[in-house]
Order: structure tokens, then C-alpha cells, then sequence
């Protein structure tokens, strides 16, 4: 049997005779015949009493009770086997952040990709307040892959592994020569940190709220620049531990309450429904930092 067969069984109960359901389907009187026929013979069964009115046999009649039941059962595993196939292409927004391009984000596509070679990725990188804004703001924006922010009213956040603030200076400065660091000893020396609503330097602030003393900040967008701009000044960089640093900087032992920050999925709390591709994405970025935890 097909779907069509289904179809003009119906039309013919809910119209009450071949002609006038094959007026209403648009098919020839013989081509109704011929579908029930055909339906018949399937089912080893007759469905209706011969004669001018459609009327049922016992057995129609209970066939017919099941009929509506098998026509959405149909319609809905062709909606299945649509998505399904849908999935196989089409396109992924996810934002993410800085700190995890190098680290995180090459393995992941590349393991998605063998799967899924025809569905296309598309990445928005920025801090966690930048994120986080942007998945509120754009729908199309599936899922974030950052920090946890500050408001959570409108979104869910499932931690994966932490990040620890890093203070940096270069080989020689005179930081390196001291022993037992504390926070207010880095007072004295320009910081150079992620922007200003960056949530490293958000829990760094709170830490030096502490002191009477304000230190002096540089900031920049690009957490992976602040390496280079303490190689030639007596500047203190804060960064997060998956920052590269080249051979010549020294990573001091510095003391904080709180130095480490929760990386994990940021998704709305409207997004009730997850496909089993970006399920997938998921999965190959949950198993990247696995790995980094190992590490």
C-alpha cells in the first residue's frame, strides 16, 4: 500500500461514493477503483460492498476506524526522514571564544567534519559578554561556547573544564627576582588585560577592589596580543592559562581568592529543541576539552 491508496480510502468514506471522491482528488472514477483494488488485495480484504453507494464491509469498517491514525503515522515518518536528510547539509552559527580558536576549535570541525561534511560551520568570536548578547540577540545564533556571565536570566550554561588568570612579564623584569607575590605588589606596574567587560578582568577588578590603590590598565580585544605588548615594557599581562607565550616570557606565581574561570555551552533557555547535528558539534567540542583537561 502507499499513501495515495490511504488517501483515496478516506476521500471515499468522507464523501460517500468513488465519484464523487475522485472529483474531489482530481483522479478518473477508474483510478479510485483501481487504488482500492489494489488496496484490497494488500490487505486480503474487501473494504466496501459493490453496489452504487460506498458502503463498508465489517472489515472496512474497522479498517477505516485505523485509516486516519496511518496516514499521520506516514506523514510523519516522511517528515522524519526530511529532517533526517536535511541534516546531512545546511549550516551551523556558533560563537566562541578567543582564548579557544587555537586550542579547541581546529580538532572539533575536523572531527565533526568527518561526519558531516556538507554542513557548514560559521564562527563569531568574542568575549563572554559579547557572546552572550549576540545569542540573545540573533536567533540564528545556535550556541556559544565561552565563560559564564554575569546575567543569566535569559540563558543556560553547562560547564565543561576552567581557565586560570595568568600574570606575564618578560625575562627581565624586576617582578622576576621576587619571591611570594601578592596582588598588591602588581599595583605599581601597568596591567594589560582583555577589554573591560572581559570576565577575567571583571573577576580581577573585584580582587583589587580590595586596595585603596587603583592600578593602571591597557587593555585589548585580542587576549592573544597581550604576550607581545610586555616583551619590550615593564608592563604586567593577565591572560588565561590556554594563552600561547612565546619562549621569553616568565609566568609569575601570583595568589588570587578566585583565579579560575568556568568555560563551558551557552544556549538560550527558549532553545527547547537540539538537533542531533549540532548535538553532534557539541560532542566533538565536549571530547577537545576532555582533552585539554588531561592535559
Amino acid at each position: 500500500m502507499d499513501l495515495k491508496e490511504l488517501i483515496t480510502f478516506r476521500t471515499i468514506i468522507e464523501e460517500g461514493t468513488f465519484s464523487k471522491a475522485a472529483e474531489k482528488l482530481h483522479y478518473a472514477q477508474s483510478t479510485v477503483t483501481n487504488q482500492i483494488q489494489r488496496l484490497e488485495k494488500e490487505l486480503g480484504l474487501t473494504l466496501f460492498k459493490r453496489g452504487w453507494d460506498a458502503e463498508l464491509t465489517e472489515s472496512g469498517k474497522i479498517y477505516a476506524k485505523e485509516v486516519n491514525m496511518l496516514i499521520n503515522h506516514w506523514y510523519a515518518v516522511a517528515q522524519k526522514a526530511a529532517a533526517l536528510q536535511k541534516e546531512e547539509i545546511g549550516n551551523i552559527h556558533i560563537g566562541i571564544s578567543e582564548i579557544l580558536i587555537d586550542k579547541v576549535l581546529p580538532n572539533a570541525l575536523k572531527n565533526f567534519s568527518v561526519y558531516k561534511p556538507k554542513v557548514s560551520c560559521h564562527f563569531v568570536v568574542g568575549n563572554t559578554d559579547e557572546l552572550s548578547k549576540k545569542l540573545m540577540e540573533k536567533p540564528n545564533l545556535d550556541f556559544v561556547i565561552s565563560g559564564e556571565p554575569m546575567d543569566m536570566s535569559q540563558l543556560q550554561f553547562q560547564h565543561l573544564y576552567h581557565e586560570e588568570i595568568k600574570f606575564i612579564v618578560h625575562g627581565d623584569h624586576p617582578l622576576t627576582k621576587e619571591e611570594g607575590i601578592e596582588l598588591s605588589d602588581l599595583i605599581t606596574y601597568p596591567l594589560v588585560t582583555g577589554g573591560s567587560n572581559c570576565l577575567y578582568r571583571l573577576q580581577l577588578e573585584r580582587e583589587l577592589s580590595v586596595y585603596k590603590e587603583t592600578p593602571f590598565f591597557h587593555s585589548i580585544s585580542q587576549i592573544s596580543a597581550i604576550p607581545a605588548m610586555i616583551t619590550q615594557n615593564d608592563y604586567v599581562g593577565v591572560v588565561l592559562s590556554s594563552t600561547p607565550l612565546p619562549q621569553d616570557v616568565v609566568i609569575l606565581c601570583v595568589k588570587l581568592i578566585n583565579p579560575l574561570i568556568s568555560i563551558g555551552i551557552l544556549q538560550s533557555r527558549h532553545s527547547n529543541y537540539m538537533s542531533e547535528t549540532k548535538k553532534l558539534l557539541l560532542q566533538c567540542f565536549t571530547e577537545e576539552f576532555m582533552a585539554l583537561t588531561v592535559k
